[in-house]
């Protein structure tokens, strides 16, 4: 698998098997590295779980869990430790507006798609900042 949209990625369903456990909701990221931490879903008891990236499979048609148990309770936890992908859409980046991210198969994000002047560019993602 190459690329993909981050924001592509919260329209897929998460499953086990083909059984579907829920749907993504939002993507939880740690911005000092530019990684994926993984996905708050909304699973079908309407209960919020974290589904962290390295326990995911995914694909162009669903994000694939190989047990239940992967989706972990208390997502607030993971949910304070990350950033989250939705909260970041539509916040000046990189001289435009952030409207998506590029990630590649290991969840480490590429590149980011800003929106300048009414146009969507890609660029990569900004150098880390010096600690």
């Amino acid at each position: 698998m190459g690329s993909r949209s981050a924001a592509g990625s919260l329209h897929l369903p998460v499953q086990l098997r083909g059984i579907q456990l829920g749907r993504p909701i939002d993507i939880l990221l740690d911005l000092d590295g530019w990684n994926v931490l993984g996905f708050a879903v909304l699973c079908g008891d309407e209960s919020r779980r974290f589904l962290p990236y390295a326990a995911a499979v995914v694909s162009d048609d669903e994000i694939a869990v190989g047990s239940a148990l992967m989706l972990l309770e208390d997502a607030g936890f993971y949910e304070r430790r990350g950033t989250s992908f939705r909260s970041l859409l539509g916040t000046e980046l990189e001289g435009g507006s952030l409207r998506d991210l590029t990630l590649d198969a290991t969840g480490h994000v590429t590149g980011l798609e800003i929106e300048r002047d009414s146009v969507v560019v890609s660029v990569p993602v900004p150098a880390r900042a010096a600690a």
